[in-house]
Parts: C-alpha cells; structure tokens; sequence
C-alpha cells in the first residue's frame, strides 16, 4: 500500500459533496465562514461508533453554540446510516462516503493496527475545519470514548 496522505493544520480541506442519511447531497463547502468538526468512524451501529455519535450528539448544543457545526462520515450507505439515525436520535449529518474516496483524500482510510495486526480499513480521526476552509487540527486514532470531552477542552467549549 502507498504512504497515506496526512492532512496538517493549513492545509486546504478536501471537498466534497455526499449523500446524507436521507440521500440528500451535503457539500463540505456549504459550510464555508463556519467552523466544522468532520469526523469518520467505521462503521454506523457498532458498539464504539455509537458512543461516539452519541457523544456529539450529547454536546452539540455546547459545540453549535460555540459555532461548530458537526458532520459524521462512515462508509455505511445512506439507509443504514438513517437506521443508525433513528435509533440514536441523531441530530447532525451523517454522510455516506461509500466508495472511500473522501475518507482516502483526507487520510482517514489505510493501514491500521487492530488487536496486533495490520489491516485496511477506516481510520477514526476527527478535523476542526477553520472558516476559511483549511484544517485547524487534525486528529488520527482517536478513541471513541471520552473524544468529545477532550475535543471540547481543546476548544475551550
């Protein structure tokens, strides 16, 4: 496998356009002169993933009166991800990027360690995204449980 790409602090973050849980399209760009906290996870439904969904959706009137908006991304399809949704009471985007290829550009897909071994897959990361549309601060290997605590200290939120 290539070297994966990194995203740092100032560089230009990739757009992109994605289907949410209804199938409707959301553009990274539609959030322009905002600040955003995009996040990918593997995989709606699973046991870390919820706590972090919930997490945010715990804090997202902290985090959006403080100006951020929250987008999740997972590989899931918009179906399951509106499964996931409703279950949770989710009340930010969930985006579906099922062909990698957003999770690619930002460096959130590739090698990973899982329990002592190397496999492929979805990276958990989280970006603060800067009005202006370049990276604050990005965030790999992150964990699932106590993130959202820590992203707030972060913030001073």
């Amino acid at each position: 496998m290539s070297e994966q790409k990194r995203l740092s602090p100032g560089d230009p973050a990739p757009d992109f356009t994605l289907p949410d849980a209804d199938g409707n399209p959301v553009s990274l760009s539609d959030y322009r002169g905002r600040h955003v906290i995009v996040y990918f996870y593997p995989a709606a439904g699973t046991p870390g993933c919820t706590k972090q969904a919930c997490d945010f959706r715990d804090n997202l009137r902290e985090l959006e009166d403080a100006g951020h908006a929250v987008l999740g991304v997972s590989p899931d399809s918009p179906a399951k991800l509106a499964k996931f949704r409703d279950a949770e009471g989710l009340t930010f985007p969930l985006l579906s990027d099922a062909d990698r290829s957003v999770l690619t550009a930002w460096g959130a897909y590739g090698e990973k360690n899982s329990y002592g071994r190397t496999i492929v897959g979805v990276i958990r990361s989280t970006f603060l995204v800067a009005p202006d549309g370049t990276i604050a601060k990005a965030m790999y290997n992150v964990r699932a449980t106590g993130h959202v605590a820590k992203l707030r200290r972060d913030l001073g939120i």
